[in-house]
């Protein structure tokens, strides 16, 4: 098994369980800091059958028809490049292997990924988002995973819609959230100076004020499970 993007393996190590000590995974992100951070929690779990590469899925480094199968969470629609991502899948899958991936549906209805989108845009610290540009929501839309998958020489996907929650126990660990790993907004929060930075978030707990639990928050979301073959 190939996990692509893995971050810090979560999928990949789960991966590496079911497959057992006959199977291997083969775990990659494009930062060599992610997959050093996916190696040590391999080893905080005592998985021995994954082994850690520095990967470019747009360009990968593993031979034609090496992999029986391919994971992915989160990560294609950040891609510059999906469609070549897809077509290097595709050329490094076997016959007969499968691909399963998730991407996050509309952003109205990833209230905690969205919302700070938003208020940069609003403050004026960010353009509003370009639709054709890699985004948490790129590949909201079920078609446009279709056109992507089947140029790339896949088979017609199951997408199938889930639903589940985001909570967080208080508006810091909500906000260590946005700034430490979303992708689309973390780096630009970073980079604010502290004045605008304790603004945009004083703005953003007060427009996710709707989704508030106790101390923290609770957010619905929804991401889109695709395989295909």
């Amino acid at each position: 098994m190939l996990e692509l993007a893995a971050g810090v393996a979560d999928t990949g190590l789960m991966a590496a369980r079911l497959v057992g000590q006959s199977g291997r995974v083969i775990v990659t992100d494009f930062t060599p800091e992610m997959v050093a951070a996916a190696r040590r929690r391999a080893e905080e779990l005592g998985v021995q059958n994954a082994e850690f590469r520095a990967l470019d899925a747009e360009r990968m480094d593993l031979a034609t028809d090496s992999v029986d199968g391919v994971l992915c969470r989160w990560a294609y629609m950040l891609m510059i490049d999906p469609a070549a991502a897809f077509a290097e899948t595709r050329r490094v899958l076997r016959p007969g292997g499968r691909l399963a991936f998730s991407v996050w549906a509309p952003r109205e209805r990833n209230p905690a990924l969205s919302l700070v989108g938003t208020v940069l845009v609003e403050l004026g610290h960010v353009l509003p988002p370009d639709p054709e540009a890699p985004s948490a929501f790129a590949m909201a839309d079920p078609g446009h995973i279709r056109e992507l998958v089947a140029a790339a020489d896949f088979a017609e996907p199951e997408i199938e819609e889930i639903s589940f929650r985001l909570p967080f126990a208080d508006r810091d660990a909500y906000w260590r959230y946005l700034t430490d790993t979303s992708a689309s907004s973390s780096r630009v929060l970073r980079s604010l100076p502290p004045e605008e930075q304790a603004k945009v978030r004083e703005q953003v707990h007060e427009v996710a004020r709707l989704y508030r639990s106790g101390e923290g928050y609770d957010f619905p979301a929804v991401c889109l499970n695709a395989v295909t073959h």
